[in-house]
């Protein structure tokens, strides 16, 4: 059996993030370090679309940024200045050569591709079996969820999916300043249902339709979804598809496992993924940082809830409960969160960084009564 010092399982943003993190710190040269997936990362598979205040740690490969941010609802729409925070966007296939470039400088790591079928735990560390072999580490890494979580009482599970068209038009049809975060003027018959607009150029964005409910749609109801809106809502009929993209992320207050014994849950797979949003690329930024200082400064990896996790935790199980529930249209609770509040504190609470002050204020602009019945439910 081969043996390495630490394996990161799942070649995807957590586990990239986590290991070029790892290996510029140059303190690890002496690792033995396996990094192995179901396949290599050759293509555009996603996008992420993240804001942050200053230069971030993978800054050089941002495709586009936007100082500008739209909200658009049949009874409210606006247009937002961000400062200080900016928008950003990232596409997959240049993250993933900008990591790999990094990662084949270093000859102490192995990278392997095989479907990982188990991981566990032993008496030497944790081990990684795939469908030919079995690797043994003294710590594993792991960002492939192997298996669905059981919900316990009071615990909700919906999917953000989607499915995005970056168009090309024959003549200006965008501004690319602006992106557009969410426009809820699209039918929510299939549940809470908007559109976000990445432009790029005057004649180019990436357009995607996107639901929150508990299954997936057929491929024809995400088409007829982008077709309606980019005919009937913001008055494109005439465009060329260049490229398509789909997906689906839990959004759940599942209590996803952090640690076990020598394994280490990354990514959506180790709760990283914000239940109430599904925004994720930042929440694996902060997880990756935490993990390499936990490690330079030989620190135990387990992860101890603090008062602010268990609260925001709170926040996102309260409107999952009203979202599973249907006590409340979701595109009512967005239009009245951007009507009542300023966009940087909505941009620092959904990134679980505001004051406790903060979250009252913006919690009150909120449905009160339908809130604070969904917020005694959940803490009974």
């Amino acid at each position: 059996m081969t043996h390495y010092d630490y394996i990161i399982a799942g070649a995807g943003c957590a586990g990239l993030s986590f290991l070029v993190r790892l290996l510029q710190t140059e303190r690890f040269s002496d690792k033995k370090i396996l990094l192995i997936d179901r396949q290599p990362k050759t293509s555009n598979d996603r996008t992420w679309c993240f804001w942050e205040k200053e230069t971030g740690y993978f800054d050089e490969v941002v495709y586009k940024r936007w100082q500008q941010l739209r909200f658009a609802h049949p009874n409210y729409t606006t247009q937002y200045e961000i400062f200080p925070y900016t928008y950003k966007m990232i596409r997959a296939i240049d993250f993933y050569q900008h990591c790999f470039s990094i990662v084949h400088r270093y000859p102490n790591v192995d990278i392997r591709y095989e479907p990982v079928m188990s991981i566990g735990n032993n008496l030497s560390g944790a081990c990684v079996t795939t469908d030919t072999t079995t690797y043994q580490a003294t710590q594993v890494f792991n960002s492939i969820q192997l298996q669905p979580p059981v919900l316990a009482k009071n615990q909700y599970f919906l999917l953000q999916h989607f499915k995005g068209w970056f168009i090309e038009t024959p003549t200006p049809s965008f501004d690319p300043a602006c992106a557009t975060l969410m426009d809820f003027r699209v039918d929510q018959s299939p549940g809470t249902s908007f559109v976000y607009v990445m432009p790029f150029t005057p004649t180019t964005a990436l357009v995607e339709y996107t639901v929150f409910s508990p299954s997936v749609l057929s491929q024809p109801a995400y088409d007829a979804g982008l077709k309606d809106y980019l005919q009937n809502i913001i008055n494109i009929g005439n465009y060329k598809i260049c490229e398509e993209e789909t997906g689906a992320i839990p959004m759940t207050n599942y209590r996803f496992p952090r640690n076990d014994g020598a394994i280490t849950w990354l990514g959506t797979a180790g709760g990283q993924t914000k239940s109430s949003s599904g925004y994720t690329f930042q929440f694996i930024q902060k997880q990756a940082d935490q993990l390499v200082q936990a490690l330079l400064q030989q620190q135990p990896l387990s992860h101890r809830q603090t008062f602010s996790d268990k609260r925001f935790g709170w926040y996102d199980a309260i409107l999952l409960n009203i979202l599973s529930h249907n006590t409340l249209p979701g595109d009512v609770i967005f239009k009245d969160l951007f009507l009542n509040n300023k966009i940087t504190d909505i941009l620092q609470f959904l990134d679980n960084e505001t004051s406790v002050l903060q979250e009252m204020k913006i919690v009150w602009g909120l449905p009160k009564k339908v809130f604070l019945r969904a917020a005694w439910q959940q803490l009974l």
